[in-house]
């Protein structure tokens, strides 16, 4: 079974929404791997430093943002260009409604937690690696010697989508 987690990149907002997740003007791009670059170039966080392009972000498995994630048009590029820069994995308070079922579509885990929780990730310091246990429905962010323990749920179709690696190998695996 796939894995998810890894490295975090955290994004302190809500409402983030697809526009700024992958800019509108790529959408005539042809291939997935084109919009790899443009990941998030767009986004402005009002008085954080965020740099689509720095360290953090080449290197993250996994988001940790806020509320409303993939908020906007539904179009799946938004998902494409976080599946095809090895996000596997975002955890927020929220997700649009079809954002989400886009992200478990394209095998990418969508993680939903009280915004108390979220709060716990977020004042993690330094470098945080999240993993994830499926199965148990629980993950875990470590960085240093601190830890942060947290359950989510999961509707049974979703896990099974997730656990098959999207919708494409869940339909070749049982139709």
């Amino acid at each position: 079974m796939k894995q998810f987690g890894g490295p975090a990149a955290f994004i302190d907002r809500n409402d983030i929404n697809t526009d700024e997740i992958i800019p509108a003007k790529y959408l005539t791009e042809i291939t997935k791997k084109a919009l790899q670059p443009h990941l998030l170039e767009d986004l402005h966080l009002e008085g954080q430093k965020f740099d689509p392009y720095g360290p953090e972000m080449q290197s993250a498995k996994a988001l940790v943002t806020r509320a409303n994630f993939g908020c906007g048009s539904s179009r799946e590029h938004a998902v494409w260009a976080l599946e095809v820069n090895d996000i596997n994995l975002v955890i927020g308070e929220s997700f649009a409604r079809i954002f989400r079922q886009n992200m478990f579509n394209c095998g990418i885990l969508a993680v939903e937690l009280s915004k108390a929780d979220l709060d716990r990730l977020f004042a993690l310091k330094g470098q945080v690696s999240i993993a994830v246990d499926l199965e148990e429905e629980k993950l875990t962010a470590a960085s240093g010697g601190a830890t942060v323990e947290c359950s989510f749920t999961l509707n049974p179709f979703d896990k099974k989508l997730i656990g098959a690696g999207g919708w494409l190998a869940f339909a070749d695996a049982n139709y």
